[in-house]
């Protein structure tokens, strides 16, 4: 039980004792609860009953020991033979992308893939490190895993860190942030209702098309999945 600080006893609920009588000492149940603040991992996998009529976009599923996530699918019934789940998958490990082909109904494995935030510190060389602001476990990522979401990662900033097998394979941003325009031709009064855009670089590198009424020094509003411009902040 190392490592776990906040924990109550409960009485087992498979013993229903009289009103004469009490639980023994060894008649108790420990019943853990993570300590508010502190990295608390799963140390059992789930386990999950689906079939391929259960696919949708986002979901995590194992195959051929690997975790892959599905991005595009559709179900097909044709007019003759078995109905079908066509699929668009890729492999959180490699980030190859494959189409696969499920029979309706046929069983498949959700991957067991968690999320815990974590918070970008700082890049050191060709590594990107985050840390756990509980334990201040690092840990890291290579810039080619990365990708291109380093465009719109800052100091200080909240990730969710994605495990598989004890191992981080993946990291998501949140879904907007806010960031600095470094690098703009400035705005000119009357610009609001011309309307129209131009290129802006922000404090991370990355370019965004920005209204033209956008000053230097103004931060603002991405959506980093789309990488647009929602707003200043």
């Amino acid at each position: 039980m190392a490592g776990i600080t906040n924990f109550k006893l409960s009485p087992c609920p498979c013993l229903r004792p009289s009103t004469s009588s009490y639980l023994s000492s060894n008649q108790f149940i420990l019943s853990v609860r993570p300590f508010p603040g502190s990295s608390y991992r799963r140390r059992y996998p789930r386990i999950f009953a689906l079939t391929s009529n259960d696919i949708k976009v986002g979901i995590n599923i194992e195959l051929d020991g690997a975790p892959w996530r599905v991005i595009e699918f559709l179900h097909v019934k044709p007019g003759k033979g078995a109905a079908y789940v066509r699929t668009t998958l890729k492999n959180y490990v490699t980030g190859n992308t494959m189409d696969k082909t499920f029979r309706a109904g046929s069983k498949i494995e959700e991957a067991d893939i968690f999320k815990e935030t974590k918070q970008y510190t700082y890049k050191d060389g060709a590594q990107f490190v985050f840390m756990d602001l509980a334990s201040f476990e690092e840990y890291r990522l290579n810039e080619a895993d990365v990708g291109d979401k380093k465009k719109w990662l800052k100091e200080g900033m909240d990730c969710s860190l994605l495990f598989w097998k004890g191992k981080v394979i993946d990291f998501e941003l949140p879904i907007t942030v806010k960031l600095t325009v470094v690098e703009v031709d400035p705005g000119v009064r009357g610009d609001t209702a011309q309307g129209g855009s131009k290129p802006a670089t922000l404090d991370t590198g990355a370019v965004v098309n920005v209204p033209l009424f956008i000053d230097r020094g103004e931060e603002i509003m991405v959506d980093t999945r789309t990488g647009q411009y929602m707003s200043r902040a």
